[in-house]
């Protein structure tokens, strides 16, 4: 099985281990990715609130190579790369004198806006089968290597995976906006167990980073509350700059709670490597800012 893989800036930056985690997962799951060639970045955090033009264009080159490339569709697991991608296919095919100038722009006339892009959420809970089937004889062959079974999980969705539901929903809904079930079944065929909580599709502020520190503490601590409080052991997310809040920016949100919340955060891709027997190493958690050595060693 081949799919297209668009990693975007992130995934060779501050989400480094989100790309190192999927290219593990991706062979032993059956999938080859192929990297659209020439990609560039898609916009996200400013071409959008600068220039339109220049935001479906940034976004749409990348489609357009993918349809040259032949491919019919693509992996996009940064969700804000996600949600660029998408928003852009979808005021293309929406605005008919939009998708004409960015042809222009792009000097594509060749250009049919044809690809769909997908999230690595909704890649995996395709392939969930597969991943429990493999999880289950990985379980079978090492029972002392770390285990992620029976690990209390917090899925975490943020705010660009599902949402506005009229970009990420169409042209067919691959999960309910308001109630989505996606990461939930991905963290059961790992062998983990989803916590049922209240804020998981919250926004956790990472985009006012440079701008309103304060409301970003105040949305990571509650965030990190409200998951502790459903008996969460770890958060998992899909997405760079939520990883980068929530872990790196956790001890500094902690003291401004008075406390410690010691809640470790995994890629979605990492929680699968773990289960498909991948070591910690291979998948990045060494690099994590709060460790996740403690609820791996611990008893099933």
């Amino acid at each position: 099985m081949k799919i297209g893989y668009y990693p975007g800036c992130s995934l060779s930056s501050t989400g480094r281990e989100y790309n190192e985690s999927l290219q593990v997962i991706a062979p032993l799951l059956g999938v080859t990715l192929q990297e659209i060639e020439d990609w560039n970045c898609c916009g996200a955090s400013s071409a959008h609130a600068t220039n339109r033009q220049l935001s479906l264009a940034l976004a749409a080159r990348n489609l357009a190579l993918a349809e040259t490339q032949a491919i019919p569709e693509v992996l996009a697991p940064c969700a804000a790369c996600y949600n660029r991608l998408a928003s852009a296919r979808h005021a293309l095919a929406k605005d008919t004198r939009a998708f004409e100038k960015t042809r222009e722009v792009l000097e594509r006339p060749e250009f049919s806006n044809s690809v769909r892009v997908k999230t690595s959420v909704e890649w995996l809970r395709d392939l969930a089968p597969v991943i429990q089937k493999k999880a289950e004889e990985t379980a079978s062959r090492s029972a002392t290597s770390p285990s992620v079974k029976g690990l209390k999980v917090a899925c975490y969705y943020g705010c660009l995976l599902v949402r506005p539901p009229e970009v990420t929903q169409w042209p067919t809904q691959w999960d309910d906006p308001e109630d989505p079930s996606s990461m939930e079944t991905v963290v059961r065929a790992t062998g983990a167990e989803p916590v049922r909580w209240n804020r998981r599709l919250d926004c956790c502020g990472a985009g006012f980073s440079l701008s309103r520190l304060d409301s970003v503490a105040r949305l990571g601590r509650e965030i990190l509350q409200e998951a502790k409080k459903a008996g969460a052991q770890a958060l998992v997310v899909a997405c760079p700059l939520c990883h980068v809040n929530l872990d790196f920016r956790q001890q500094a949100i902690a003291r401004k709670a008075g406390g410690e919340f010691d809640l470790p955060v995994f890629y979605i891709t990492e929680l699968v490597g773990l289960a498909l027997g991948a070591s910690q190493a291979q998948l990045g958690l060494n690099r994590h800012y709060v460790r996740t050595d403690s609820v791996l060693e611990r008893s099933p």
